[in-house]
């Protein structure tokens, strides 16, 4: 994708032209090429479509991420929690975050990188396999390259932001459903349904806000981002919330590939 990026044309119409077609060309490359190389049947099916998944997502890697940033938290290192939010988790400027906004920034990522690395490529994989779930990988990749409001990526991620929303559209949602189920256990499944249903919609993007809104109700905690929107309204997030959003993704993401593999089984077993 650097490479591709390298060779860009200049003007802003011919860079529009350029991003769409890579965001078009690219995802369907890999995944052409994940079906003629590993197939979806006998055992190079089963053995390359495990290996295909376990590339795909990155749930282990998220929850770790945000677990380091609560551990600074509680040390009291805001700088050290800072520089772990920018690095890992969020493209934002954490320079000025209060411990309060760190915690809440942490949150919100695992809310919404459930969707877009955990959840989204299951489905993916469920849907089309292999092929599907490397295909989608590259098409958010993507996004998170160049999918920005600047002057250098304004038009050449145009194509990659807006297909990585068709994307996600399902899987954003589907991921704020499995939240709020998790959130039985805590007894808060009402306020994360209500918070999804009222909040869902308050991001610039058409899915980011659908996982956040939910975990937030499910915390019973507000997540805002300075001047562009706030979720939920409880009180303002801690370090403690962070654990507690961890455990929501987890159950959530068991509930999810449960559901998942019994649909997968019952389809295999009615061929």
């Amino acid at each position: 994708m650097r490479a591709i990026e390298r060779i860009a044309p200049a003007g802003a119409a011919a860079r529009w032209r350029f991003g769409i077609v890579v965001a078009a060309a690219l995802p369907a490359i890999v995944g052409w090429s994940a079906m003629r190389l590993i197939g979806r049947r006998g055992v190079r099916g089963l053995v390359g479509g495990a290996i295909a998944l376990d590339l795909a997502f990155a749930l282990r890697t998220l929850l770790g991420r945000a677990a380091e940033v609560r551990a600074a938290l509680d040390r009291n290192d805001v700088d050290q929690a800072r520089a772990l939010l920018a690095m890992h988790l969020v493209s934002r400027d954490t320079s000025d975050l209060a411990p309060g906004e760190i915690a809440g920034a942490t949150i919100e990522s695992v809310a919404e990188n459930l969707s877009d690395g955990v959840i989204a490529p299951w489905l993916w994989f469920a849907a089309a396999g292999a092929p599907g779930a490397l295909a989608y990988r590259t098409m958010n990749t993507l996004d998170s390259m160049w999918g920005y409001r600047t002057a250098l990526y304004a038009e050449l991620g145009y194509g990659a932001a807006h297909l990585d929303d068709i994307a996600n559209l399902i899987p954003a949602r589907v991921t704020a459903a499995a939240i709020c189920a998790a959130a039985f256990a805590g007894g808060h499944a009402g306020s994360a349904i209500e918070t999804w249903r009222r909040d869902g919609g308050a991001t610039e993007s058409p899915n980011a806000g659908q996982p956040m809104a939910a975990m937030a109700g499910a915390l019973g905690v507000t997540l805002t981002k300075r001047g562009a929107y706030r979720l939920g309204t409880g009180r303002e997030p801690g370090p403690e919330d962070i654990t507690a959003a961890i455990a929501i993704a987890r159950r959530a993401a068991v509930v999810t590939g449960g559901a998942l593999l019994f649909a997968m089984l019952a389809s295999e077993a009615r061929a």
